[in-house]
């Protein structure tokens, strides 16, 4: 008997799958689009209760980065790369160095249609391992002359879309006095919490991770567990973890004016846009709010500008996010299919460009 996988619908272009031959790990590097130019995407290592839910991570992700990317307006498509890892399983030692030379060995194999660097899961130093199997990788460490660790520039992209939101859900760009719930106390949603907390927000953070308990206590929050913070009052909720948690149940008790954070994919449905939307609640789409990471990566390895010019830009986010709540109440839609207008508009004149070379 066979049975039919929970996929979304197969747009990609390329997808390779493969058991490391080192590590013994299930990878999958998925090429969605690479009409605006090489895919960039980072590499998830994650825990999955089976193949098939890592490649559908790989899938969904991939197709989450043309739009991340096309919004964004940088000359990249859309990839991502996921590294399964059973249950139960730490990725530690040699089998870690094993995993990563394994997906270098993947990623050469699409001849530089795809370009992976750090992501949940993964780190600058694993970056370098890739490097040693492929040249197609970008964000390694800055003591090897890498861009580096993207989280800053994400986190800075964030705050800046941070700052729109509020200023249309709550009619001021300050987050002083502002109520925001932050879930997920990462690398980008801890350094958002510590430069919200230093300009005076009221912050109630959580995470699945009980020892980030230290760090609400040093910034003054209220820690609150993760299956009741979206019950808290709060002018902005901030998910900064895992991707899905908004789901139908989640938004219907959401107690927020507005939702804007760096998780990828967090609406568990698309038609969640329209639900936030129903009860009031301004929602800022995560491809656009979390891409200041992607435009740091992509400009740094392509030297196209100094890091203060490549930090205009990515604080340009914000200016970015307002144009798309705009352009949401010029043609009464949500302001997630404002955005996707948006990168569809970059998708539409890449193609074009195409079909005339």
């Amino acid at each position: 008997m066979t049975h039919a996988l929970p996929l979304p619908d197969f747009t990609h272009e390329r997808v390779e799958v493969i058991t490391g031959r080192r590590s013994g790990l299930f990878i999958a590097v998925a090429l969605h689009s690479s009409t605006l130019g090489p895919a960039l995407g980072g590499a998830r290592a994650w825990t999955y209760p089976d193949w098939s839910h890592a490649l559908q991570d790989a899938l969904r992700l991939s197709a989450a980065m043309t739009l991340k990317n096309a919004a964004a307006g940088l000359d990249a498509g859309g990839g991502k790369a996921v590294i399964g890892l059973p249950e139960g399983t730490v990725l530690a030692g040699e089998r870690r160095r094993a995993a990563y030379l394994d997906l270098g060995d993947a990623v050469e194999t699409l001849g530089g249609s795809y370009r992976t660097a750090e992501d949940v899961g993964s780190t600058t130093e694993d970056m370098l391992v890739v490097s040693e199997r492929t040249r197609h990788v970008v964000g390694l460490p800055d003591r090897v002359g890498g861009s580096g660790e993207p989280a800053g520039p994400t986190s800075v992209g964030v705050h800046a879309a941070l700052l729109a939101t509020l200023e249309r859900a709550a009619g001021a760009e300050s987050a002083a006095g502002r109520r925001i719930t932050i879930a997920g106390l990462g690398q980008v949603g801890s350094r958002l919490a510590l430069q919200l907390a230093a300009e005076g927000a009221v912050l109630t953070v959580t995470d699945v991770d009980p020892a980030k308990r230290a760090l609400a206590a040093d910034l003054g929050a209220t820690w609150v567990e993760p299956s009741e913070a979206h019950r808290i009052e709060a002018d902005v909720f901030v998910p900064a973890g895992i991707g899905g948690v908004l789901t139908d149940e989640v938004i219907d008790e959401l107690a927020a004016r507005a939702v804007c954070g760096p998780a990828n994919n967090p609406l568990a449905h698309h038609s969640g846009a329209e639900r936030l939307a129903a009860r009031g609640i301004l929602y800022a789409p995560d491809f656009v709010v979390n891409a200041g990471g992607v435009i740091w990566l992509d400009l740094a390895a392509e030297h196209r500008g100094s890091r203060a010019e490549i930090m205009t830009r990515v604080t340009a986010i914000g200016d970015t996010v307002r144009r798309i709540f705009d352009e949401a109440d010029a043609r009464g839609s949500t302001p997630l299919a404002a955005a996707e207008s948006l990168a569809a508009e970059r998708l539409a004149v890449g193609a074009a460009r195409e079909a005339l070379v």
